[in-house]
């Protein structure tokens, strides 16, 4: 039996690797494009005819000693899902098409660009939407956070059906389209002909995708000297042309075409992988096809690839959990995984392992083992609540439910059946403050109500009062954030098909309809809310230092804010000492509490109204909740003016004062059957976690089996946070947990390290 050759990797993957084309043949193809755009007016075949022109062109050698290929370009200019690999739709990133221009050493070169930029500012597919969306000074541009509300126009989460790629191969969905083909032309219906045409269209653009990597391979190993490297580029020769029309029937091809799908696709998640992969895993390690070492250094070369792509909040691959279709397969994958994620030490894929009650003990004892060297990776999500939560939350069956899968910062949609991309953002405590003071935000001066008639300070005389306002103002930013989603979908459906995403989502084979154009089996959208629990504490503050024990008159309040504290200590110190969420205090938390199931109902509300399946809130947070605290004024809680707001769920760092257990106790109020995904941070020092592990399983068992649904760990040695910070020259390989994601500390925003630096350590 042939064995599969080791090769060891020796790629330094934070390289950042320029563009393989010439700037001149970087705006050939632009150009080609932006012909194939202009020529071609049905939006179907001018998808194809545009990605005819990237592709294979933009697809690049491989990188050293890549054991998987794949690797691929993308230009300021072209065609995505999302903004991380360049935009959505046919879009045009215009920053990057500036600094394309300011390369270039010809004025010729440099009109040629700038006639570019003049076509695409009228058909970038954001910009149409944003001209149709953003119509008053309420709604703001993602991310321009000087706005309480936020919109745009993405694709992001999309997971495509990775096993029924697997099963069925390039050569059965032909078959499967062919056939449905012939009963659009039975039925006479023009538009699904066309569609099911260019569906056919766009699998010719992957199966010469996968001869261009023929080709390379071929060319790397006429160049090859090493005799282990030649024999697997001859490997992945064969194995390529065995996915040009068959399914996978090796590791190794599975890998290969999922990879490949998703590059032409543009998705940047990756879905459960040991559901889609792990049989092909154990039949080769069955068959002596394949080692366990190979299929780990396999693992590692495919995840870095992942990585090279820097999508910094996507990339995310899951394990792990319930509704998988072979668990003990699955698993095998899993383990493999765990060490190759272990080895790699890499800021991406953002590793997921769902957990249940009767899962594999060893994995669960593997994953800890990681987490405790300070990875922050596996990312943990308790299945035995998260699949009620979103039964509930969707309104699926429990089935659907177990596909669930998180994206981003830890969105949920369902893989292969359901859209949830959060096109929207609201700012809960900026919305608060221009309520407090009667329409006008403190931190501009500028009124930004919408016209909703709200009480004016003078004229407040208790509690109900300041709620009263609130929940006006959030009910209007509510509303115009589901019109707005609603709205990017429609645009965004005008524009383009997303035909590889379409073919591999139910239901838009069998109905004859793109994604977006009553394809997708549930149409669902998200709203991300930051400033929870900022704005919780600051009702509580108010509920309790203005109204209860009356030391100061609401009007007073409100100058105080206003004057970001500026003669006001006394009242600053009393705001800041009144309970606050995370200490497991009811007088703080039953806000919080009310105020999370106000905001999740209101936004699930709004989805009949403006015909989605769905609209759901996503308590995630990232690097925004620093970003939108720039921006945001001084705060009820006792918070300057441009300070970080607390980081999604979690208390405002150093406002949890009774210890992990209480702060725990706090989190498990908020239930998570009335939203699509939230976030729990909590970071443990290397001590305790690595010498007290007993003790840390404890709380996280307890946490769980309560209806926790998700825990980010840290693990940071005590000081290594704060020697980061003011010597990054020393530490540049430290990862740490931003907020749904993970970065390496020394590349973040200095107030974002010290949002982070100030969370509490559970020492």
């Amino acid at each position: 039996m042939n064995k599969q050759p080791i090769i060891t990797e020796q790629v330094d993957v934070n390289k950042k690797i320029p563009c393989e084309k010439s700037p001149e043949e970087q705006l050939a193809i632009m150009e080609a494009y932006t012909r194939a755009f202009q020529s071609t007016p049905e939006r179907f075949q001018r998808e194809v005819r545009c990605l005819q022109v990237l592709y294979p062109s933009l697809f690049r050698r491989p990188v050293a000693d890549d054991l998987i290929l794949g690797r691929v370009d993308a230009l300021p200019i072209g065609f995505g899902c999302v903004t991380s690999v360049g935009g959505v739709g046919h879009y045009c990133n215009f920053a990057k098409l500036a600094q394309f221009h300011d390369t270039l050493e010809t004025d010729v070169l440099r009109k040629r660009v700038n006639a570019l930029e003049h076509f695409w500012r009228e058909h970038d597919t954001r910009s149409i939407y944003f001209r149709k969306a953003l119509t008053d000074d309420t709604l703001g541009k993602f991310v321009d956070v000087n706005f309480p509300a936020i919109a745009t126009a993405r694709l992001s989460g999309m997971y495509l059906d990775y096993p029924q790629l697997m099963e069925l191969g390039i050569g059965g969905l032909l078959q499967r389209i062919e056939q449905q083909h012939l009963k659009a032309q039975s039925d006479r219906d023009d538009a699904a002909i066309q569609l099911y045409q260019s569906f056919h269209d766009v699998l010719g653009i992957l199966q010469q995708v996968i001869d261009r990597h023929i080709k390379i391979a071929a060319e790397e190993m006429a160049n090859c000297a090493d005799a282990r490297r030649c024999k697997h580029l001859l490997l992945l020769m064969s194995e390529l042309a065995a996915i040009r029309q068959d399914k996978p029937s090796t590791f190794l091809q599975g890998i290969e075409l999922s990879w490949l799908y998703s590059l032409c696709a543009g998705v940047v998640n990756y879905g459960r992988m040991d559901d889609y992969l792990g049989d092909l895993l154990v039949a080769d390690l069955q068959a002596g096809r394949l080692t366990e070492r190979q299929a780990i250094d396999y693992i590692r070369s495919h995840y870095r690839l992942i990585e090279a792509r820097k999508t910094t909040v996507n990339g995310r691959v899951v394990v792990g959990g319930k509704g998988r279709r072979d668990p003990k397969s699955a698993d095998v994958y899993c383990r493999l995984a765990i060490q190759a994620i272990e080895e790699n030490g890499d800021t991406e894929p953002q590793f997921t392992l769902r957990i249940y009650q009767g899962m594999d003990s060893a994995i669960w004892q593997q994953a800890l083992a990681v987490i405790g060297t300070g990875l922050t990776y596996p990312i943990l999500y308790n299945d035995d609540v998260n699949i009620p939560a979103v039964m509930n939350a969707m309104q699926v069956t429990q089935p659907e439910a177990e596909q669930y899968v998180p994206f981003g910062c830890g969105e949920f949609v369902l893989a292969g059946r359901s859209v949830g991309t959060p096109n929207t953002c609201i700012n809960l405590l900026k919305i608060l403050n221009i309520s407090l003071s009667g329409g006008i935000d403190f931190w501009d001066n500028k009124a930004k109500s919408g016209g909703v008639v709200l009480v004016q300070p003078e004229q407040i005389t208790c509690f109900d009062d300041v709620l009263s306002n609130y929940q006006r103002l959030l009910d209007y930013y509510i509303n115009i954030t589901a019109q707005a989603q609603a709205l990017s979908y429609r645009v965004m459906n005008e524009q383009v098909g997303f035909l590889f995403t379409s073919i591999l989502t139910a239901d838009c084979v069998a109905r004859g309809k793109a994604l977006l154009d009553g394809g997708v089996r549930y149409l669902g959208g998200t709203n991300e809310t930051y400033g929870n629990i900022n704005a919780a504490d600051s009702l509580a503050a108010i509920k309790q230092v203005i109204f209860t024990e009356k030391r100061y008159h609401y009007t007073t309040l409100i100058a105080a804010l206003k004057a970001d504290f500026q003669g006001y200590d006394d009242l600053k110190r009393a705001l800041i000492t009144a309970t606050k969420f995370g200490n497991d205090d009811d007088a703080a938390d039953d806000l919080a509490v009310m105020m999370h199931r106000y905001v999740c109902n209101g936004v699930r509300g709004a989805a009949k109204r403006v015909g989605l399946d769905s609209y759901l809130v996503v308590i995630i947070n990232n690097q925004v909740n620093t970003e939108w605290g720039r921006a945001t004024s001084a705060s009820a809680d006792g918070r300057h003016k441009g300070i970080y707001m607390s980081n999604a769920n979690n208390p405002q760092s150093g406002a949890d004062k009774n210890g992990p257990t209480a702060m725990l106790n706090s989190l498990l109020k908020l239930e998570a059957k009335y939203h699509a995904g939230s976030v729990q941070n909590i970071k443990f020092s290397k001590g305790l976690f690595n010498t007290r592990r007993p003790l840390v399983e404890a709380l996280m068992h307890s946490y769980f089996e309560r209806g926790g649904p998700q825990l980010m760990v840290s693990v940071v040695g005590k000081g290594e946070l704060e020697a980061a910070y003011h010597n990054p020259e020393n530490y540049p390989n430290l990862i740490v947990r931003v907020g749904g994601f993970s970065a390496r500390f020394v590349n973040l925003d200095r107030d974002v390290q010290l949002e982070i630096l100030n969370r509490t350590l559970n020492d």
